[in-house]
């Protein structure tokens, strides 16, 4: 059976869904430092980094905004028929995410626009907040997404 997903006409700016938590692990960490050669002492150095502002080791913030869009699409209700991440816009890094840390997402639908060549996607724009556990916002920003349209009629 295929999985329900809301279309470009279902969506209404202001729609308000949250992802389910996903905890931040020093081996998540480590892998992403393999992947993207990233290797700053900040995550990796844990007697520099406990002499750091932080007072120890971090998730690398790049790590954290990928595995939100992870938690967008796969752990949040409802789920969104999706076409195409098309970018970021104002993506900030507000607060540090430390080992441990549980992190989820705050989808608010934003803009809507129609595709000007393509009658089956539709532009939008999820404005973003990633929570930590305190519910404190540790990133934010707006998504620019393209989102399949109904092709019925």
């Amino acid at each position: 059976m295929a999985e329900t997903r809301l279309l470009w006409e279902d969506l209404n700016p202001g729609d308000v869904a949250f992802s389910a938590g996903r905890t931040i692990t020093e081996t998540d960490v480590v892998n992403f430092c393999g992947l993207s050669g990233d290797f700053n002492w900040f995550h990796t150095d844990k007697v520099a980094a406990e002499q750091s502002v932080f007072g120890q080791r971090v998730a690398h913030g790049m790590l954290v905004a990928s595995i939100a869009t992870g938690l967008q699409v796969g752990q949040m209700e409802p789920k969104i028929a999706t076409a195409a991440f098309m970018g970021l816009e104002d993506w900030q890094f507000r607060g540090a995410v430390l080992f441990g840390d549980t992190i989820r997402v705050k989808r608010t639908i934003g803009e809507k626009a129609e595709h000007p060549k393509n009658a089956g996607q539709g532009f939008v724009t999820y404005e973003c907040e990633v929570l930590n556990q305190d519910d404190k916002v540790v990133q934010k920003g707006k998504w620019k997404m393209l989102v399949r349209r109904r092709t019925d009629g």
